[in-house]
């Protein structure tokens, strides 16, 4: 048995055996994703382990984050939705934190960060906190579709009618034709796109080797939505989604989602979530709430180890550089996320 042991799970054999071990593992403590992260921005993958023969008792995945123009920090994980850690029982995840916490401040992390964990730091104030959405899937696909609200099988319906039609990918090419609408949609959200070679690193480690799938939909010969999901064990992820506005009313997002929810029953996979979602965002919490799916609460902790505290203080990025950047132009946009996603983290 391993105690408090520090592994990079990208060059260790067998890691994700070894985290399919626990019934509460995720996409986001696979090796794949830690490739993915660690590869594209050249963060340091520091995860707390402990084991017993081939079951793990406790994980707590973080990279450390360390740029000239940001202090070091931990979080766990960057650009990650939810990673809660993985635990056998309360008494080991409290020991082990106070390890973590003790190696943070010998590291002189500014912070760490946790997306996750509020069963055990239910006392501790979150600084963020978000909705996640989960659909349990059936192997009978018409069972999955009768948990859907009315309105989002007409929605489905309406997109078929339209003529909009979806297949599912794993190729590069498939990456490249989701990135130009992910730039096109980030740019009327008011952000820059992440780099490109980010969506290579998760093409090349995810999507190509059998970890994720791509769901685009075409009208009149062009790809006017598109959709990454990821996968691991029996439960998968939707990513990340973007489309081309114009063309929003014919529902091409929903034929999207049912395609891949479809492509999950019938491959056996046993739940799908729907990634998080910030609790102002009103009309993406309907949206997903219209598939049938539980709606649950992930807090978001960061910890200081200087002072031995939580912060609550939330720094999202401010409305008025959401305006600024809904202006600029996509390429200047795409220099601007290759030059900024290292640092944030």
């Amino acid at each position: 048995m391993s105690d408090n042991e520090i592994i990079n799970p990208i060059g260790y054999s067998g890691w994700d055996n070894l985290v399919l071990s626990s019934d509460s593992y995720s996409f986001f403590h696979s090796s794949a994703w830690a490739r993915v992260l660690s590869e594209s921005y050249r963060y340091k993958p520091v995860y707390f382990t402990s084991y017993c023969k081939d079951r793990l008792l406790f994980l707590m995945p973080l990279m450390e984050i360390k740029t000239f123009l940001t202090a070091k920090r931990a979080v766990s994980l960057p650009f990650t939705d939810y990673v809660e850690p993985i635990h056998a029982d309360g008494r080991q995840f409290q020991d082990t934190f106070d390890h973590i916490f003790t190696y943070a401040k010998k590291a002189n992390w500014k912070y760490l960060e946790l997306r996750g964990a509020e069963t055990f730091l239910a006392d501790k104030p979150p600084y963020s906190y978000y909705y996640i959405h989960i659909l349990r899937l059936s192997e009978n696909v018409e069972e999955t579709l009768r948990k859907f609200r009315s309105s989002t099988k007409r929605n489905i319906n309406k997109a078929m009618k339209e003529g909009v039609a979806v297949g599912t990918h794993n190729s590069t090419k498939s990456m490249e034709e989701f990135y130009r609408l992910h730039c096109i949609t980030r740019k009327k959200h008011g952000f820059p796109p992440q780099p490109y070679y980010f969506f290579e690193k998760i093409a090349d480690h995810i999507i190509t080797k059998d970890r994720g799938i791509i769901v685009l939909a075409s009208y009149k010969n062009e790809v006017i939505a598109a959709n990454v999901y990821f996968h691991f064990g029996k439960k998968a992820v939707y990513k990340y989604g973007a489309s081309d506005t114009r063309y929003h009313h014919l529902r091409a997002n929903n034929l999207v989602m049912w395609e891949a929810i479809k492509w999950y029953c019938q491959h056996g996979y046993e739940s799908f979530c729907f990634g998080r979602t910030d609790p102002k965002n009103i009309g993406l919490l309907q949206f997903k709430s219209g598939w049938g799916t539980k709606q649950e609460i992930v807090k978001y902790y960061k910890y200081l180890p200087r002072t031995q505290s939580f912060i609550s203080n939330d720094s999202n990025i401010t409305y008025h550089s959401q305006k600024i950047f809904n202006k600029l132009p996509i390429p200047l946009l795409r220099l601007i996320g290759s030059a900024l996603y290292p640092h944030l983290g």
